[in-house]
């Protein structure tokens, strides 16, 4: 057996864990019919990533509920921030100096942005250097702190609501639809986290026949803090619908 202190590189999502213990998390989920996106992507001259679909999705829909689109702070008087725009968390599977680890990095404006250029952000986060990328700076020089001032440091970047949109996304999506994981739940930091597990092919009933269409398992998870759980089931809903009915 061999005891070791916590990777330098995995420090922040310790700090990250701690940070949400806060979270008043309920959990949502749904079947999504594919199909339409599968034809969508058939037609594109270029890949578009599942990933890409419900970020742009998501960002029209939590348009459309500004109350989901929000974060909350504070115990004995707490404020909630509604934001104007809508900013995605994704979340990223990196190797950042021999150790696995999670990254995430925010795509600005889904609410707004064409499925074209989330797509061109997606991309771009997935394939840059973690070591060299700007948009990691600050990560890696809170590694090089000591724990007891990087968990203040943390803390510190997290308490202006002004600046989440920023840091840290109004909306988070993660993915493990790369995997035969149907489905799963996570907290994400923000009032609303979406999961998405694999699309696979499976029997469902369209006008009364029994069919096999592409179905992928979306999962929500919501801070009940900010939101209950009608508008939640609405956000998810109002996703699940843009995704059954994207149209060129």
């Amino acid at each position: 057996m061999r005891i070791a202190p916590v990777p330098a590189q995995r420090r922040h999502t310790l700090y990250f864990l701690d940070q949400v213990r806060a979270f008043a998390p309920v959990f949502l989920d749904t079947d999504v019919d594919m199909t339409a996106v599968r034809a969508h992507q058939a037609a594109q001259p270029r890949r578009m990533s599942v990933v890409s679909y419900v970020a742009h999705a998501a960002g029209r829909v939590l348009a459309e509920h500004p109350a989901a689109n929000a974060a909350i702070q504070g115990r004995l008087s707490p404020r909630v921030a509604r934001f104007d725009g809508v900013h995605a968390k994704l979340t990223l599977d990196k190797e950042l100096d021999g150790q696995r680890v999670v990254l995430a990095a925010v795509l600005p404006e889904v609410d707004t942005a064409s499925l074209a250029q989330i797509q061109d952000l997606v991309e771009r986060h997935r394939d840059t250097d973690p070591h060299t990328s700007p948009e990691f700076a600050r990560l890696r020089k809170l590694h090089r702190v000591p724990p007891v001032l990087g968990r203040l440091l943390f803390r510190l970047a997290g308490r202006k609501l002004a600046a989440r949109p920023r840091l840290a996304g109004t909306v988070a999506i993660t993915s493990l639809g790369h995997l035969p994981v149907n489905g799963f739940h996570s907290v994400g930091g923000t009032t609303v986290t979406l999961g998405i597990g694999q699309v696979a092919e499976r029997p469902m009933v369209r006008d009364g026949e029994v069919v096999v269409a592409p179905v992928m398992r979306l999962n929500l998870a919501f801070d009940h803090r900010v939101i209950d759980g009608a508008e939640a089931a609405e956000v998810l809903v109002g996703i699940k619908r843009r995704l059954e009915e994207v149209a060129g």
